[in-house]
């Protein structure tokens, strides 16, 4: 016994031999020290005595004894050599009692090199068991900007807060991710590891079963993604076939990030097919409308942003009162989504449009789940296969609304208050202070953030010396008042100037013509990849409104620019662009790409303020943010 154990592992390694060298490869097993130097390594940690999983034992730690061992840790030495004799010895103590003396190794990016132990590691793996205990001391590269290693610092973190190591990562913030959706980021207690133990097993079992190569996805990429989309308590009581089941749905999700998840930003809306769409037969040939659901985080009486949707809503029944009908849903908060996607869609909704980051979640668990029901979020960036967002291009009114108030400072001073560090938020800031640098290159913009903890516009102005303020973009009708768009302050009194539209209302009535004549369904189909809808002012999308009180010359020029940016002939991303660091951001005569501008982390270089962290912000704007924030 253990000789006949033995000459099956010798075939094992010469098959794997062959083949490796067959492949142009490297046949014996890796060297730690041939892969990496000193110079590479930023300390080594005591781990102490760990169970590793052994697929993660890939190779030696130095060059002794590595052409004992095929790749695969199954050895190639004939036999009746003294190294034949040891492992044949081993094979029966395993087999008998099982080996229980740890090895020694190096944890290096998550792979294991041995230091002693290599013949227990071979065994092992031919008897096909699935860990080892290990005396392990990790080599910790020095931190890059390189993708590998940002992944590794964040896996790091998952192991000291999980102590799990039998998860890969190929994605940076997929393990970031997990500890949020688990809800736990202090070290965890043994009763969430064995919770959280049992749903990798459902999940990684479910998983298995389907054609994973396709989607060049770790495990851990892979469940990260599956919980953001069905939660982490569903998992937990989720039988093998809803496993099943919920992976075939979010096969496109899961294939989407693999590959890189690759956005269509759509800047215009398409022309319509002279065909019929399908939904065009669901309308009045048998009277039946489209039933349009828009769901609300607040009453849009207290917020500018739910009041301009809510009159975009009112618009879209007046335009097809006999095509689609609507109803609106306040109050739709994390804690009921889920439920409210539910009823609107039992009620019989063709089609949901979401105005906050927010709904992201639970709206792409509603739309993987309900394929026949169209579901789109008002946000920006969003990698999702299975629910399209859409924006409007507003920075192209600041910038004339920042032309505007530059040309008119009277102390080369401009407040503007943003309301979330959020994408496209960055972009409209960094478009009006171009502009305003346009007309006059001593113009500072002054930014602050009404959803900053202690926000006191009135301080903010008065320590500043601040007179022309850009503000929120419409009144909110609870709490009406002059402050808004962009207006002078002087002698106590709000003198309006200006106030950037968004019309929503024009951006929903094309959005359902889309759907009606079926050129909706055609990008889909062309595009095999996430859809941003970003319409601008060519589109009607976005407007600017001027007052009376803006000079005559100012006000030709911004009606002149305006013209040139809906021909497409100007654009506020163009030429150099430096940011508050005085690194150039966009290089002489070319135009930035929309993936960039959308994408926006900085501020330019006449901007006195700060992109704030989540923690500066208030509880509600912390929710958003976590969402769709941007950080410097």
């Amino acid at each position: 016994m253990g000789a006949n154990e033995y000459q099956e592992a010798l075939k094992l390694g010469k098959k794997e031999y062959k083949v490796q060298v067959s492949n142009g490869n490297f046949p014996y097993l890796p060297v730690l020290d041939n892969l990496i130097s000193n110079k590479k390594i930023r300390t080594e940690q005591y781990m102490g005595l760990v169970n590793i999983p052994l697929s993660k034992v890939v190779g030696t730690s130095t060059a002794g004894r590595t052409q004992a061992f095929a790749a695969n840790f199954m050895p190639l030495l004939d036999y009746g050599s003294e190294f034949s004799l040891k492992w044949a010895a081993l094979s029966e103590a395993q087999i008998n009692e099982g080996i229980r003396d740890p090895i020694e190794c190096y944890e290096y990016m998550n792979k294991y090199y041995v230091v002693e132990g290599n013949k227990r590691v071979s065994v092992l793996k031919f008897f096909e068991a699935v860990s080892i205990p290990a005396i392990v001391t990790r080599k910790i590269p020095k931190y890059s900007e390189d993708e590998e290693i940002k992944v590794y610092y964040e896996f790091m973190h998952f192991y000291d807060v999980t102590k799990i190591n039998t998860i890969d990562f190929s994605k940076e913030g997929m393990a970031t991710r997990i500890l949020e959706l688990v809800g736990a980021s202090e070290p965890w207690s043994e009763e969430t590891i064995e919770e959280f133990k049992k749903v990798v097993f459902d999940f990684t079992k479910a998983y298995e079963n389907h054609n994973i190569k396709r989607l060049k996805l770790e495990l851990g990429d892979a469940l990260s993604v599956f919980m953001s989309i069905f939660t982490y308590e569903d998992m937990k009581k989720m039988t093998e076939n809803e496993y099943d089941s919920n992976l075939i749905k979010s096969w496109n999700e899961l294939l989407s990030v693999g590959t890189g998840r690759k956005i269509d930003i759509i800047l215009d809306p398409t022309e319509g097919s002279n065909k019929r769409g399908l939904f065009s037969y669901l309308l009045p040939q048998n009277n039946q409308k489209l039933f349009v659901a828009f769901l609300y985080p607040k009453a849009p009486e207290t917020s500018d942003w739910i009041y301009a949707h809510e009159l975009g809503r009112q618009y879209l029944e007046e335009k097809f009162p006999n095509q689609i009908s609507t109803i609106s849903v306040y109050d739709v908060k994390q804690s009921n989504i889920e439920a409210i996607l539910d009823d609107v869609i039992a009620e019989g909704a063709n089609i949901i449009f979401g105005v906050s980051p927010e709904m992201m979640r639970p709206s792409l668990k509603a739309a993987i789940e309900h394929p026949e029901v169209k579901i789109l979020n008002c946000s920006l960036n969003a990698p999702h296969r299975y629910i399209r967002t859409y924006y409007a291009r507003m920075y192209e009114a600041k910038y004339i609304a920042g032309m505007i108030a530059g040309a008119m400072t009277d102390n080369d001073k401009i407040a503007y208050i943003a309301n979330y560090p959020i994408y496209g938020t960055t972009a409209n800031i960094n478009a009006f202070a171009l502009g305003a640098q346009s007309v006059n290159p001593r113009a500072k913009i002054y930014l602050e953030w009404s959803s900053r903890k202690g926000y006191d516009i009135d301080r903010f102005l008065e320590e500043n010396d601040l007179h022309f303020v850009s503000n929120q973009d419409m009144i909110t009708p609870r709490h009406a008042s002059r402050e808004f768009g962009v207006y002078k302050i002087e002698n106590g009194n709000t003198i309006n100037l200006l106030v950037p539209i968004w019309n929503w209302g024009m951006f929903y009535e094309k959005m359902i013509k889309s759907i009606i004549e079926g050129s909706y369904q055609t990008e889909e189909t062309k595009a095999q990849k996430a859809l941003n809808y970003w319409w601008g002012m060519s589109s009607e999308a976005i407007d600017i409104v001027m007052s009376k009180n803006i000079p005559y010359r100012v006000a030709l020029l911004a009606e002149h620019i305006k013209r040139d940016i809906i021909a497409g002939e100007v654009t506020p991303f163009f030429g150099k662009i430096y940011s508050q660091d005085k690194q150039l951001k966009n290089k002489a005569d070319v135009e930035m790409m929309p993936e960039d501008i959308m994408k926006m982390d900085y501020l330019v270089d006449n901007i006195v303020g700060h992109i704030p962290s989540k923690e500066e912000l208030v509880d509600e704007a912390q929710d958003v943010v976590k969402i769709q924030g941007v950080e410097e």
